[in-house]
């Protein structure tokens, strides 16, 4: 998900995503641990998606 995608979004609508996002990275961490995945990439884009999502919303509170 690109930053200008991110920025469109409603504040619900991050946090919901921010939700589902850590959910499904801990699903694939936990799936990593027990058997190794067939491209471990997708964990370190869904870490650095949580984090620009997170970053957004710290940006938006601060601004209001």
């Amino acid at each position: 998900m690109k930053n200008s995608d991110i920025r469109d979004l409603s504040i619900e609508d991050l946090q919901d995503k921010l939700a589902t996002l850590k959910k499904k990275y801990t699903d694939l961490t936990v799936t990593h641990t027990v058997s190794p995945l067939e491209n471990p990439i997708q964990l370190r884009s869904l870490r650095k998606t949580v984090a620009r999502i997170a970053t957004e919303l710290t940006n938006r509170e601060l601004q209001s």
